[in-house]
């Protein structure tokens, strides 16, 4: 089972919403070649809301993806895109359902 996750609530600056949309689009590639990263989810809550959503069988995996190169291109377009620095919320699973 998996057993541990990223929440990652990112607010877009005005007028920046499609460019965050883009960029959360255009690092497919670099999770793609993350083997510790089981499942990775760009989602748009709200018209400028967005978040990242990862999970992950060890805080290895984890801990890879966190010093890769998804957070560091995030961390430097933080400033530009988004209102407030991305805040990282490391989640437990206690549950989890696959095909």
């Amino acid at each position: 089972m998996t057993k541990f996750a990223l929440y990652v609530p990112l607010e877009a600056k005005p007028g920046k919403e499609q460019e965050v949309a883009d960029f959360l689009r255009s690092a497919i590639p670099l999770v793609n070649a993350e083997p510790g990263t089981i499942s990775w989810y760009a989602i748009q809550e709200g018209p400028s809301s967005f978040a990242i959503f990862d999970t992950f069988d060890d805080e290895g995996g984890r801990d890879a993806h966190l010093n890769g190169q998804v957070a560091a291109a995030l961390m430097a377009k933080a400033e530009e895109l988004f209102v407030k620095p991305p805040q990282i919320h490391k989640l437990a699973i206690l549950a989890d359902k696959r095909r």
